[in-house]
């Protein structure tokens, strides 16, 4: 590899910039796996995934009535998704036994995310709504996103572009050896 810009014709002065290519964010922006609608049936990924292996459905643990699942398009590595096995858009249609396992795994989500990771926070919150900014609103998820000193830099500012350490495969595997 050189450290010269590579010339090409036609595509204007070469500059000083590298650049990360990141393809696979193409199919988030496109909206791949997005429901058709709000019914279980509407192609609900929170629906299809625990129908996979723990591994293929990147699951980290299951209950009774959640399950914690890697995020697949992370804002930070080990960004854990809390999600209800019933299909619900609302934090209020909970049943009492869902709140209080959701509440249970999202603890126990960032007592393993600290341990395995050494987090030094967390953003922890549920987007209630596509105008409150829930990618998928039909099925009710909260995020755990584990957060450390500095992590924020330019590149999702300037470049639109997470950097990500490890593959979701072998976060998947810590955590759920963790759990």
């Amino acid at each position: 590899m050189t450290s010269e810009p590579e010339q090409q014709i036609g595509v204007g002065a070469p500059d000083q910039f590298q650049r990360l290519w990141t393809p696979h964010r193409m199919a988030y922006i496109q909206g791949e796996n997005k429901p058709s609608g709000p019914g279980a049936e509407d192609g609900c990924p929170f629906c299809t995934i625990p129908e996979k292996s723990d591994a293929d459905g990147l699951i980290i643990a299951r209950g009774e009535h959640v399950y914690a699942v890697l995020n697949l398009y992370p804002y930070n590595g080990g960004h854990t998704m809390v999600v209800p096995f019933r299909h619900l858009a609302d934090y209020t249609e909970l049943d009492e036994d869902e709140t209080l396992e959701l509440a249970e795994f999202t603890k126990h989500a960032m007592t393993v995310l600290r341990r395995v990771s050494g987090a030094h926070g967390f953003n922890v919150g549920m987007n209630q709504g596509s105008v409150a900014g829930a990618g998928i609103a039909a099925h009710l998820h909260q995020h755990v996103v584990p957060r450390w000193g500095g992590d924020t830099n330019f590149m999702p500012v300037v470049g639109h572009t997470r950097v990500l350490p490890q593959l979701l495969a072998d976060t998947r595997s810590m955590l759920a050896e963790a759990w």
